[in-house]
């Protein structure tokens, strides 16, 4: 029997972890792609994602629900991520895995035998160069284009998750949708990829 979220958390909070690895089913995905974006490697989101899993699982009886759980797990989560980004500071070095859509944060391979293999490897040099212009955003800048963009999150959301008003929100996806436009200026292809670059004085 399909229990609801509420009602997983609840046996969460009771010691049932069966209940907690069908949360962590539920979320895995979208956590691991978060972290990705944010930190630009596979090794580190990955063991940014078990983190971010193990201090909610520790921390569940914190957790009184006045925001939903997705939006208090995306905050752990970009926490995290920002833990990572500020230890890296000015000499951090990021390593470039193929870039992966907000769906599938799996490797890509480009198909051999593809029609047309020319257009696929083109799309994959575009993912590359977007994930790259991410990975240069001012840390404030990229994790609300990541949780809007690619991720999906409401306004609303994204506000209570980095705790800022919603117009600071707002204003700062404006200007990262822009920053992000003049790293992409001359490429094509990029609007396939999930990725608003926004108008200039845009602030939707």
């Amino acid at each position: 029997m399909a229990l609801s979220e509420a009602a997983l958390l609840d046996q969460c909070r009771k010691g049932n972890a069966n209940a907690f690895e069908r949360l962590v089913a539920q979320y895995e995905k979208k956590v691991y792609n978060l972290a990705f974006r944010l930190v630009g490697n596979h090794e580190d989101a990955s063991d940014i994602a078990q983190e971010a899993f193990l201090k909610v699982y520790t921390s569940l009886d914190q957790f009184r629900g006045e925001s939903s759980f997705s939006t208090w797990l995306y905050r752990v989560v970009s926490n995290a991520c920002l833990d990572e980004l500020r230890r890296r500071a000015r000499h951090r070095v990021v390593s470039i895995d193929t870039p992966v859509s907000a769906d599938d944060p799996s490797p890509r391979q480009i198909p051999s035998n593809g029609p047309e293999p020319g257009h696929e490897i083109e799309k994959a040099e575009v993912r590359t160069a977007v994930q790259q212009g991410i990975n240069e955003l001012p840390d404030d800048h990229r994790i609300i284009l990541v949780l809007r963009d690619i991720q999906g999150l409401p306004y609303e959301e994204i506000a209570q998750v980095l705790n800022m008003p919603l117009g600071t929100v707002k204003s700062r996806l404006n200007r990262a949708r822009l920053s992000l436009r003049d790293r992409l200026e001359g490429l094509e292809l990029f609007s396939t990829l999930g990725v608003r670059t926004g108008e200039r004085g845009e602030s939707r």
